[in-house]
């Protein structure tokens, strides 16, 4: 359905078209179309189809372009393209053979016993003495040493002397890549910790289960048992020097 615009429009352009195929009359009477009469009806029928052809040609003509697209009406909004991205998580346990196992501490009690005759129980240490001799891996776990030494009643100067020696004062690749402070070892090897202060806690848990609370009263004793020497995982002899490094910093300690 046309408005009433398009409508008296269209009626305009079709007049308009038929006024200028009518015969026109000369000064001397005579028309110049040659049709023979307008009064004729298949000359009428015939200025109607060709003013209807002539407004469908200007109609045509003045209709913009769509450039290949479909006109739309004034209040219609082309649809949005929706799109869907679908998300993956990745698997919270998948195995990463480069990130080595770690495996867990637990901080369980051990008792002193009656056979700890020696003279490494848990006493004050000055902290700020013990924080100020600690680099590398083991900067800023003084107050880790301390809470352990009290945990297990061991000097925390014993503890902090026996991970200097072994990491080169935090400087190892044990300690580095694996938070391991005190070379402990597991059954594939040396052991990861999750961090620092769990190594710092089991090995003071191991030494006073398994060496203190056996009554091994000396470094010497300890060092026997904790670095033998010529031990198989000791190729290049290095616990040839445990006893004796481990007692140079207990005493610059002390």
């Amino acid at each position: 359905m046309t408005s009433p615009i398009s409508s008296n429009l269209l009626s305009y352009m079709m007049m308009s078209s038929m006024s200028r195929m009518m015969p026109t009359a000369n000064p001397m009477g005579n028309t110049n179309n040659p049709m023979t009469s307008a009064a004729d009806p298949n000359s009428f029928f015939f200025m109607l189809m060709n003013a209807m052809m002539s407004n469908m040609g200007q109609t045509s003509a003045v209709a913009p372009q769509s450039n290949g697209m479909l006109n739309q009406a004034p209040n219609q909004t082309s649809p949005v393209p929706s799109m869907t991205i679908t998300f993956t998580a990745p698997l919270s346990n998948a195995y990463n053979p480069a990130i080595p196992t770690v495996q867990s501490v637990v901080r369980k009690d051990v008792p002193t016993s009656a056979g700890d005759m020696s003279d490494f129980k848990f006493q004050p240490t000055q902290f700020l003495k013990l924080d100020q001799n600690l680099e590398g891996k083991l900067e800023g776990t003084a107050g880790h040493f301390i809470a352990a030494g009290k945990k297990y009643d061991i000097n925390p100067n014993l503890l902090s002397a026996i991970a200097i020696h072994e990491t080169g004062n935090g400087g190892s690749r044990a300690a580095n890549d694996k938070n391991n402070i005190a070379g402990m070892m597991g059954k594939n090897g040396l052991r990861s910790y999750a961090t620092v202060e769990d190594s710092i806690f089991d090995m003071a848990r191991n030494l006073r289960q398994n060496y203190l609370n056996e009554g091994k009263d000396s470094i010497a004793k300890i060092g026997a048992k904790y670095a033998p020497v010529g031990a198989a995982n000791d190729p290049t002899g290095l616990n040839n020097h445990w006893t004796k490094g481990v007692s140079h910093y207990y005493n610059s300690l002390t």
